[in-house]
């Protein structure tokens, strides 16, 4: 089996870092290249996933209170327009029973 060091796609880049320039569907050379490919980009994968949860903690407070603030303000809205929505049994109105044109019963 030919290792990653001693082969002619892999590279080491002046800060140390490891570079693949494998294409599994037209360089892999052995059978066991293409397991270290799959799992190279898993790693890769793993690492961005990592990256967006903390993204995701830095901003937590911030949706929280965006979220907040909407809440209040659909709150604020529906309290405002509840008197369109009032029961027909709500004791505090009166049903309008006189009519305009005849005179009020004594």
């Amino acid at each position: 089996m030919i290792q990653c060091k001693d082969c002619e796609y892999y590279q080491i880049e002046p800060d140390n870092r490891r570079t693949f320039r494998c294409d599994p569907f037209a360089t892999i050379k052995e059978p066991e290249c293409l397991a270290k490919w799959q799992l190279i980009r898993l790693d890769m994968l793993v690492a961005s996933y990592q990256g967006m949860l903390q993204w995701y903690r830095r901003i937590a407070p911030l949706t929280d209170k965006m979220l907040k603030y909407m809440k209040r303000e659909i709150e604020e809205m529906e309290e405002g327009d509840s008197w369109k929505f009032q029961d027909e049994s709500d004791p505090e109105i009166e049903p309008f029973d006189n009519d305009p044109d005849q005179p009020p019963e004594p």
